[in-house]
């Protein structure tokens, strides 16, 4: 079973100082440090010399913490959108907000600066650097960025206890398991405590032992943290872990289903309905 608080769709009209909204006519300010809201964006790439329309109008509203799960089969656009979000790249067109900020048209180096702080990246390669240890690898971020050693030493300790690898610490990437090279990716990205993670296929690697548990530590962070956790997958079974999926096929949102309830059968057949309602 899977509960949340209830997602805020309705936008406010006025500056609220107490919940830290804003609303500017229908373009959405929001100063809340965990929201996600997307607005008709777009994305194109040149594909053979012909324009391929990866994103087709995307509206996308997440004010509350937790965990969700953005669902949809190869194709769908739905990793296009999760490099969106993490500012790996800008919108052809429309506005996304994230973390209180417009992110849609930042410069390179802004986009740098704001991923940096606010958002962390789970990918589903790891991405971990095999000549340093899974600690060396949980610090790099601060390292780039010139953080204070004794700091990152602290911190590091405290996230890698905290997901069960600080006894592998020493180890290089080759001699950590599949689930454990993950979670040394997943410390990484919430070194400097974020209050987004988003997650691209993060159990693509894993068995599925290894990824049940990946998608429990996933909601446990998201609850304990506060955070606004968003998963990028195809698999019914990851989007039953969280409290809401929404459905993108064709380059849109087609729906959003409530996974209370449902397990990864009801899922999937949730799923197909939604895509064919629409």
């Amino acid at each position: 079973m899977h509960t949340t608080a209830p997602l805020i769709s309705t936008p406010a009209t006025s500056h609220d100082a107490a919940s830290g909204s804003v609303v500017a006519g229908n373009k959405p300010l929001i100063a809340a440090p965990a929201s996600l809201i997307c607005t008709n964006v777009h994305k194109s790439y040149s594909l053979g010399g012909e324009s391929v329309a990866a994103l087709q109008g995307v509206d996308l509203r997440i004010e509350v913490p937790g965990f969700y799960a953005i669902m949809g089969q190869s194709g769908s656009g739905k990793s296009t959108l999760l490099h969106l979000l993490a500012t790996l790249d800008r919108p052809d067109q429309g506005e996304i907000y994230l973390a209180g900020r417009a992110i849609h048209n930042l410069s390179e180096r802004d986009a740098t600066i704001f991923r940096r702080r606010n958002v962390g990246i789970v990918f589903q390669q790891f991405n971990l650097i095999p000549t340093l240890t899974a600690r060396e690898n949980v610090e790099l971020p601060g390292m780039l960025a010139s953080e204070s050693s004794t700091s990152l030493a602290t911190r590091s300790k405290e996230l890698m206890e905290r997901l069960g690898i600080w006894q592998r610490q020493s180890h290089r990437p080759d001699a950590l398991s599949g689930g454990e090279q993950q979670r040394v990716a997943i410390a990484r990205s919430l070194l400097f405590s974020p209050p987004i993670l988003l997650a691209d296929e993060p159990t693509g690697n894993l068995d599925s032992a290894s990824s049940e548990r990946l998608w429990s530590l996933l909601a446990e962070i998201a609850r304990e943290q506060h955070m606004l956790v968003v998963m990028v997958t195809h698999e019914p079974a990851a989007a039953a872990h969280c409290a809401r999926a929404f459905v993108l096929a064709d380059g849109k949102v087609k729906g959003q289903i409530e996974t209370e309830g449902l397990d990864a059968v009801g899922m999937a057949a949730r799923y197909q309905q939604c895509v064919s309602a629409s």
